[in-house]
């Protein structure tokens, strides 16, 4: 059962949109493309790794927020959350649609072709880690207590 929050604090605090985590470090990194090429993968075998990560992250945020939409809470992480979601995507990791902002940076990477691109998935993990996921899970722990605490033992933060 949730607790009952102010208002005012009822939602994670979270200081930019999560995507903005992960687009921010690729521009970065097709800036110092620009500058500094770089090449590490050739052939059909960069086109159809990169497609499938990319295929597979939109499969996964999609998928992520559907479940979300559809178990009644808000997956907009700026707004208050409403129950604690541990079916479909959500029984395998915490965070699938971070997961998926990943895998479709990786799968850009690969069909740009750009190494630089490459250091974006890990800047981008890192800063979604202590930017969102630190204040997200503080959060659900304040509102949800030990259902979520629970959940968080069952369920991996990534996979």
């Amino acid at each position: 059962m949730p607790s009952e929050l102010p208002p005012e604090q009822d939602r994670p605090g979270i200081p930019i949109p999560p995507p903005l985590l992960f687009v921010l470090p690729s521009l970065a990194s097709l800036a110092l493309e620009w500058f500094v090429p770089t090449s590490f993968v050739h052939g059909a075998f960069r086109w159809i790794l990169g497609a499938l990560l990319v295929f597979a992250g939109i499969a996964l945020t999609v998928g992520g927020f559907i479940t979300q939409k559809r178990a009644g809470t808000d997956p907009i992480p700026f707004n208050p959350s409403t129950r604690i979601v541990v079916h479909g995507v959500y029984r395998f990791t915490r965070n699938p649609v971070y997961v998926g902002f990943a895998l479709c940076t990786l799968g850009i990477a690969m069909l740009v072709d750009s190494a630089w691109m490459l250091l974006a998935v890990p800047i981008g993990l890192v800063l979604m880690d202590r930017v969102v996921i630190a204040r997200e899970e503080r959060y659900l722990e304040r509102k949800f207590g030990e259902e979520y605490l629970n959940y968080k033992r069952r369920v991996r933060r990534w996979i």
